[in-house]
């Protein structure tokens, strides 16, 4: 039988109001009445119900997170910051993977509205056109984390992606490189075309370098891409000595089939790639990366919605955080 409000205060013999305010924490109880309410709490096993709390003060504290793919290490990092932060601020987190699959991304967004989550944090660098519509429809607020709205009509936070690719060639061209290859995802991205590829472009026109398409490759973020990725640069009549990556599995595809070809890692490729996740120590040699923030990315995500659900004042929307290189084993 499930235990109610009005059991817990029959049994402490006091009012449902004493022990509604001892349960959201309300100071305004006395000490010894508040042991009492929550050792029968304790005894009985009470569960407040979340969703009749949420109907009475039309707020459920419940967060929900579409994340695009949970296998990939980079958004389980944006997600330990984002869970961070939001028990720290007594929220609740529905975690929802969209599986990069643009009908379930819409799906998973209007079972989250429907469940009346208080606000919705959305990672993942794909958004189409229908999922920017229903962003700007949504009734609860919605933050980007480490995706990218270049209207900026949402909240976002990230790093300067086209910054932090320029000066990754730039490491390059001053190891002496002009062949320099960069391996991305989707150029349909605008995050992708309009920021990473275009810091690329403007590295290696300020050094007077010739731009070659057949040094760009777009690719899935898993490990398989990598290797393909490779194959096709090594066909080449000039292989690259240098190549970006802008995904650390897809980076360590690339590396360990350059070590298979016998390829000597940095001597005669270096490799950067772009997340510094975990696998990029896993990896022989260490990968050397651009350094985002990922664990600050999500938890300053959750902050800011927290500031958004509750109407607090919010100087900036679109917060860009500083980012940096880390220089291992597969650069010089």
């Amino acid at each position: 039988m499930n235990v109610t409000i009005y059991d817990v205060a029959r049994e402490a013999n006091v009012s449902m109001a004493t022990v509604s305010r001892v349960v959201n924490g309300n100071p305004n109880v006395k000490p010894v009445t508040r042991k009492k309410v929550l050792d029968v709490i304790n005894q009985l096993g009470y569960r407040p119900n979340a969703v009749a709390r949420g109907l009475a003060s039309k707020r459920t504290t419940t967060v929900g997170v579409i994340i695009p793919d949970i296998s990939n290490v980079f958004y389980a990092e944006l997600a330990r910051g984002i869970e961070d932060i939001a028990t720290m601020y007594k929220y609740n987190i529905i975690l929802s993977s969209s599986d990069e699959n643009e009908d379930k991304e819409l799906q998973v967004l209007n079972t989250l509205l429907g469940k009346q989550v208080d606000g919705i944090i959305y990672m993942g660098e794909k958004i189409t056109g229908q999922l920017q519509e229903e962003f700007n429809r949504s009734p609860v607020p919605v933050v980007l984390a480490g995706a990218i709205d270049m209207k900026q009509n949402l909240a976002s936070v990230n790093i300067d992606y086209l910054e932090a690719t320029k000066a990754a060639v730039e490491l390059f061209i001053q190891n002496g490189h002009k062949q320099i290859a960069f391996l991305t995802g989707s150029l349909e991205e605008p995050v992708n075309r309009e920021l990473k590829l275009k810091g690329y472009q403007e590295a290696l026109k300020k050094a007077g370098i010739s731009y070659n398409e057949n040094y760009v490759i777009e690719a899935d973020y898993d490990y398989n891409s990598g290797v393909r990725a490779f194959e096709q640069l090594n066909q080449l009549e000039k292989r690259p000595n240098a190549v970006i990556v802008t995904d650390d599995e897809l980076a360590i595809g690339i590396l360990n089939t350059a070590l298979d070809a016998g390829v000597k890692v940095p001597d005669e490729l270096e490799i950067m790639t772009s997340n510094n996740t975990k696998l990029t120590l896993m990896s022989r040699p260490q990968l050397s990366t651009i350094v985002q923030p990922l664990y600050d990315i999500g938890a300053v995500a959750m902050r800011l919605l927290t500031k958004l659900m509750t109407s607090e004042e919010v100087e900036e929307k679109t917060v860009v955080l500083p980012h940096s290189e880390k220089l291992r084993g597969t650069t010089k």
